[in-house]
């Protein structure tokens, strides 16, 4: 049992991780402060989440902070403020990275092919200014079988 869960905690993790040149953000030490800014796109914000949107970091698993959340809203992208996903959507994947099964409006993410690990997967970024979000997997539930696996610091949530 214990080689299971060993097993399907290493899946996980590299279901949704990025490829080894970009390191994972840690708790203990992360690659910053609050007060520390960079610019993305014109706009100043912290440089954990420069790391992700403009370098295309990943989160850990399991530590953003809407990973586990279930307040009904929208999330939108935290560079520009556009809406991209619902809390309608949201559902618990496993993986440790917030999951939608849907975008809230096609054409508000789009998908690019990322061969960085040595398969293809589509990398997803906000299509109005360019910043990663994540990866989008087919082993999502119906209705569309997508799992949209987001990193926590690329959203900004906005309740209902």
């Amino acid at each position: 049992m214990k080689y299971f869960v060993l097993i399907l905690s290493f899946t996980v993790f590299f279901s949704c991780a990025q490829n080894s040149k970009h390191q994972t953000i840690s708790k203990s030490n992360p690659p910053g402060s609050s007060s520390d800014k960079n610019q993305f796109n014109g706009r100043a914000l912290p440089e954990n989440v420069c790391y992700v949107v403009r370098d295309g970091g990943t989160e850990r698993p399991f530590t953003g902070k809407y990973w586990n959340h279930h307040e009904k809203g929208m999330y939108a992208c935290v560079a520009c403020d556009e809406p991209l996903f619902s809390s309608e959507t949201k559902y618990d994947s496993g993986s440790g990275w917030p999951s939608f099964y849907d975008v809230l409006t096609q054409g508000k993410v789009k998908k690019i092919e990322d061969y960085e690990l040595g398969v293809l997967r589509l990398e997803i970024r906000c299509a109005k200014c360019d910043a990663h979000l994540g990866h989008v997997f087919d082993d999502g539930p119906v209705p569309t079988g997508k799992r949209y696996c987001v990193n926590s610091a690329s959203l900004l949530f906005v309740p209902k």
